[in-house]
């Protein structure tokens, strides 16, 4: 399935956001306006420009192509509670996603690489799809074969434990847990959902 594999950078930079993670940062604090030959004139964005700004760093942020996110905001829509927060709620509890947040992987895009080369497993079973979507109690692994990659290994050494209030790791047997779906509150990502919800109820 087709995947964004453009510069990451000037993604970053045309949304002012770490989009793809700590390694854009410091693009970001040096050149903290968009790319191209007017970049430093920004114009001032209509009401549906914010609200597509919002959905395509949404998109970018998790690996998500068009149809998978309308989608999923259709399904939110459907779902019991606030949409805008049941969407990233989805979003966090997907495989690659959680893979990510545990630190088995460095970013998003290497974890659905580990998800999508049978590296994972989901209660006790391998799944290698990254949107597979987790429910409160389920148990995040790795092959045994996967344990000894130098990748996963490193990976895993140089991140924090239980960084995050919704999950549960064990660095030791690398065995991770999806506790509950995680509060708006909890979620680190500096998304406007409320402008999502706006754009696609039209």
């Amino acid at each position: 399935m087709a995947r964004y594999r453009g510069p990451k950078a000037k993604v970053a930079r045309r949304y002012n956001s770490p989009i793809f993670g700590s390694s854009v940062h410091k693009v970001l604090q040096k050149k903290n306006y968009p790319p191209g030959q007017h970049g430093r004139r920004r114009k001032r964005r209509s009401q549906f420009g914010l609200q597509l700004v919002e959905q395509q760093k949404a998109k970018y942020t998790y690996g998500l192509l068009q149809r998978q996110f309308k989608n999923l905001c259709e399904k939110a829509a459907k779902s019991k509670g606030i949409t805008g927060e049941v969407i990233l709620q989805r979003l966090e509890a997907r495989l690659d996603n959680t893979v990510y947040r545990l630190g088995i992987a460095t970013t998003r895009r290497e974890a659905r690489q580990i998800v999508s080369h049978r590296h994972s497993m989901v209660n006790g079973k391998v799944v290698d799809i990254p949107s597979y979507t987790l429910k409160p109690g389920d148990i995040i692994t790795v092959t045994e074969k996967a344990k000894n990659m130098a990748l996963i290994v490193n990976n895993v050494g140089s991140n924090p434990s239980n960084k995050y209030s919704w999950l549960e790791w064990d660095a030791s047997s690398m065995v991770g847990k999806f506790l509950a779906f995680p509060q708006r509150s909890e979620i680190p990502e500096e998304i406007n959902e409320r402008s999502i919800v706006e754009l696609h109820s039209k």
